[in-house]
């Protein structure tokens, strides 16, 4: 799934996550509590600051989640025991699924 969201931004908010993921802010608040590899920095105001390292790291979680059908105790087990082999093959489908939206975009223009 392709996420759209600005790159030069340090910080992202709670709505523009649940936009861009099309999913109910309330849902990531819940994936915040399942999941420790999400961990949005708050603001004296208690509202939520996702960091682009909170945001691969929610892309992980949807896509085992909602993509591959994971139960949220079998991400949690899978990203436990394959942290590392996970997050590197998932960066390397991102990657790919980046260059795919792009070659359409020049398709498209043609």
């Amino acid at each position: 799934m392709y996420i759209d969201l600005p790159k030069d931004k340090l910080y992202y908010n709670i709505g523009e996550l649940a936009k861009a993921f099309d999913v109910n802010a309330s849902l990531i608040r819940f994936w915040e509590k399942e999941f420790d590899i999400l961990k949005p920095k708050k603001n004296a105001k208690g509202n939520r600051k996702f960091t682009p390292e909170d945001v691969k790291n929610l892309q992980l979680i949807f896509h085992l989640v909602k993509e591959r059908g994971f139960t949220l105790e079998g991400a949690k087990t899978h990203l436990k025991e394959n942290q590392k082999k996970t997050l590197d093959k998932f960066d390397i489908i991102r990657k790919l699924e980046n260059v795919k939206t792009q070659l359409l975009n020049i398709k498209n223009q043609l």
